[in-house]
């Protein structure tokens, strides 16, 4: 399974589809190496406080929890 390499102008310019994809590849998690998969993790990441619609609906594949600093 090959991954993306994308900079934060393609992300900007990613679409509904494009976030799908990755977010069925991690689902699937079916990759030829434990980088590959960590990878998409950080680019769904990076989508989600990008452009957090589109990361929305595959959230709970980042498995990020609110915490209080204080």
């Amino acid at each position: 399974m090959t991954t993306l390499k994308l900079t934060k102008q393609d992300i900007v310019e990613m679409t509904a589809e494009d976030v799908a994809i990755i977010a069925s590849r991690l689902e699937q998690d079916e990759y030829n190496t434990p980088f590959e998969a960590l990878e998409d993790w950080h680019l769904l990441r990076a989508i989600a406080f990008q452009k957090e619609e589109l990361a929305q609906p595959y959230i709970h594949l980042l498995d990020i929890e609110a915490y209080d600093e204080a």
